[in-house]
């Protein structure tokens, strides 16, 4: 077995490197936009006038860093050459979303947006494998361009991985000799609305609560009567554009159904784990900043006359940390590989529980190399002058996010006592 980094990957990270010290880290640096990374980056993000929103300069920015590196070929990379992109593999984004997050903060991947010069799409592909002749011309393009941006309405107020319980419901009218259907319930946590046009809402159609069938996915324009945005949610770390939804009797057309009627959950569920194993591979790379951020401080700082890597109390945690690093990066980028080799339906069958370990464990990896780091750094680590502090509070998310630790952890208990159907 060769387990060597293919060199068609290992070139593009020298190319995406030259990029973002041509292109990205001018701008970053130019008109003070490097308020939006030092200690100032909470602050100069969040609009607090208007309810803890990201700040209108701050989102102009990231388009702009978007826009640029789309120009470049790089946006689209992981794509389909047929949007633009250059067929990227489950492996070439592993690697580069571990090797762009250990470059620290910076306009060039800041993940708290999901925004970077390689981006992820995958309700692009989503459109591309369940949408209508009518909704991907109308919705691919959009999205591509700007003009088209969709929500995700899966969580409620009492809901979150029991998905199959949720409460909002959908039930067929016809208006004006159109079929359709009217949704009634509540929304959480559904990111990005504060700008989108439109809100994929899931909703029961049929079935009993628990069942898998039954579930449906509406596109639903978000300036519909009856589709009212609440309070957006402060979080670990702001801004916030996750708010409260209430739909009532919100009418939608038939053309409005997005997938199978009943199966909308094979579109929540689709592209689930190439999301899973990228974010552990951001995890893994923001992880390794820390570690290599810290060991870096410990051989400069020198108290009581020495250097503070001499110390093993200061070594011997770090060096597990380094442990875990290197041991992961192996399993993301051998299941990254395998992911490649075979369907999508059979990483679902075959590969679910190593993603789930790689996320589940890459993701608790970040917190404590942060948490490391800060104590390393002492009060200096503490404070925003440095990023662990931010690093902690992004990635902490993602252990409740993207599918909790305790559903990963599942996963994988299932697959070892034989309690899956394959």
């Amino acid at each position: 077995m060769d387990f060597r980094l293919p060199q068609n990957i290992a070139d593009y990270l020298k190319e995406l490197d030259a990029f973002i010290l041509r292109e990205i880290k001018p701008l970053e640096n130019q008109d003070d936009n490097i308020r939006f990374f030092d200690h100032r980056r909470e602050y100069a993000r969040t609009d607090w006038e208007k309810g803890g929103l990201p700040h209108p300069e701050w989102e102009a920015l990231l388009r702009e860093m978007r826009r640029r590196a789309d120009k470049a070929g790089h946006l689209r990379f992981a794509l389909p050459k047929d949007y633009g992109g250059k067929d990227g593999s489950n492996l070439a984004m592993a690697v580069i979303r571990e090797h762009l997050a250990a470059k620290g903060l910076g306009l060039h991947n800041d993940l708290q947006n999901e925004s970077s010069i390689v981006g992820n799409f995958p309700q692009i592909l989503m459109f591309r494998d369940f949408g209508t002749e009518a909704q991907k011309k109308e919705f691919l393009e959009g999205m591509l361009k700007g003009t088209h941006l969709v929500a995700f309405g899966l969580t409620e107020p009492d809901h979150g991985s029991d998905a199959t319980w949720m409460e909002t419901r959908a039930k067929p009218e016809r208006r004006d000799n159109r079929g359709g259907y009217v949704i009634d319930g509540q929304k959480m946590w559904n990111t990005g609305l504060h700008v989108a046009t439109h809100d994929m809402i899931f909703a029961r159609t049929s079935g009993e609560d628990g069942d898998a069938v039954g579930i449906t996915c509406f596109l639903v324009p978000t300036k519909a009567e009856g589709f009212e945005i609440g309070e957006y949610l402060w979080t670990f770390n702001m801004p916030t554009d996750h708010p409260r939804l209430t739909l009532k009797k919100v009418w939608v057309p038939d053309a409005a159904i997005f997938g199978r009627l009943d199966y909308g959950l094979e579109l929540a569920l689709h592209f689930v784990h190439e999301n899973r194993i990228r974010q552990a591979a951001s995890s893994l790379g923001a992880a390794q900043y820390c570690i290599d951020q810290s060991a870096l401080y410990a051989n400069k700082r020198a108290p009581f006359g020495k250097p503070l890597s001499r110390n093993q109390a200061i070594q011997f945690p770090l060096a597990e940390l380094h442990a875990e690093a290197a041991m992961l990066r192996s399993f993301i980028r051998q299941t990254a590989w395998a992911m490649d080799q075979i369907s999508r339906k059979d990483v679902a069958r075959h590969l679910s529980s190593d993603v789930a370990i790689c996320n589940y464990r890459a993701n608790r990896l970040v917190c404590d190399a942060a948490d490391r780091a800060m104590q390393i750094h002492g009060g200096l680590g503490y404070s925003r002058h440095k990023p662990f502090e931010h690093i902690y509070r992004h990635h902490r998310r993602y252990r409740i996010t993207e599918g909790s630790e305790e559903i990963q952890i599942r996963r994988v208990a299932a697959d070892l006592f034989g309690l899956r159907k394959r």
